[in-house]
């Protein structure tokens, strides 16, 4: 009879057992009980630290863009100025992005610029390309203002087709560059540019070999069709900025300027003196600025 009640109770104990383990099979090991698994509690075990999403540190910067990143009209009239640009230029008055982020030195071996001048959104995979044989950990992305600077209104990008340029762009980084960390820059506001340069003679003369038509021209013209000229523009630069911040948003090593450069008010001393129009020393020093606080955020938009 003992042997009897013994056997009885090891079933209900079993039984209980298999029950509370059918709820719950996580909370049961294979042994049957609630204690951990062999080893100790995996609770006991340090969890790995899991790896930034934005390094605020990188150690090397390329750069990929338009005339704005090759320093066009910085130094004198109609010229690339390279080692004045905001993202990877030398020159001491600049202070720029690589020289900020790396030191001087560094800098030197360590940061490339493969923009060029009347590049527009199409250009960006090229650039990509060959930035990607660097390796570089971060890349600066500032295009977009040719795609409406262009003969006319009508021959602008088409939104669409920015879109899809771009996101082929990001998809060809994202295959040679997987880890690399990418900064997006707003397009100006062209027509901002415009207000202030048309006040100066010799920008209105420079303006007329053809830099961006599509709202340069005619300068002092104020009629209805040309504000609406104008106007236009200045809409598709809005959606273009729309566009780089979705797409970028869509990335999480990717990080968009928020507008920064599109908000800036550019005055007479941030201007070209030869072309007033495209930053001059001291705009490339303040896209440096407004990049690196970007890029030095610890969050994305601040």
């Amino acid at each position: 009879m003992r042997n009897r009640r013994h056997r009885s109770r090891a079933v209900v104990a079993l039984a209980t057992t298999a029950l509370l383990c059918g709820g719950a099979l996580t909370a049961c090991d294979a042994q049957g009980g609630n204690s951990g698994a062999p080893g100790g509690s995996s609770a006991h075990r340090p969890s790995p630290k899991p790896t930034p999403a934005w390094d605020t540190s990188p150690r090397s910067l390329a750069a990929v863009g338009d005339s704005i990143t090759r320093g066009f009209d910085a130094c004198s009239v109609l010229s690339d100025c390279p080692e004045a640009s905001w993202a990877t230029g030398t020159d001491t008055e600049i202070n720029s992005l690589a020289t900020r982020l790396l030191g001087k030195t560094r800098a030197a071996t360590h940061s490339w610029n493969h923009a060029k001048t009347g590049a527009r959104m199409a250009d960006l995979t090229g650039q990509v390309e060959e930035a990607a044989a660097e390796r570089p950990e971060l890349v600066t992305v500032m295009t977009g203002a040719n795609d409406a600077c262009r003969s006319s209104a009508a021959a602008m990008t088409p939104v669409a087709q920015f879109r899809a340029d771009f996101q082929e762009a990001m998809r060809t980084l994202r295959r040679e560059l997987p880890k690399a960390q990418v900064y997006v820059a707003s397009v100006p506001d062209l027509k901002r540019l415009w207000s202030q340069g048309r006040t100066n003679p010799l920008g209105k003369q420079v303006w007329k070999l053809g830099i961006c038509a599509s709202m340069l021209a005619d300068p002092d013209d104020l009629d209805a069709r040309a504000t609406e000229r104008r106007d236009a523009v200045r809409d598709r630069v809005v959606a273009y900025n729309e566009v780089l911040k979705e797409v970028c948003e869509k990335d999480r090593r990717c990080r968009h300027d928020g507008g920064a450069v599109f908000d800036y008010r550019f005055d007479g001393d941030q201007l070209s003196h030869w072309d007033w129009f495209h930053p001059s020393k001291n705009g490339q020093a303040r896209l440096a600025e407004i990049a690196y606080r970007r890029v030095t955020s610890k969050k994305p938009g601040a």
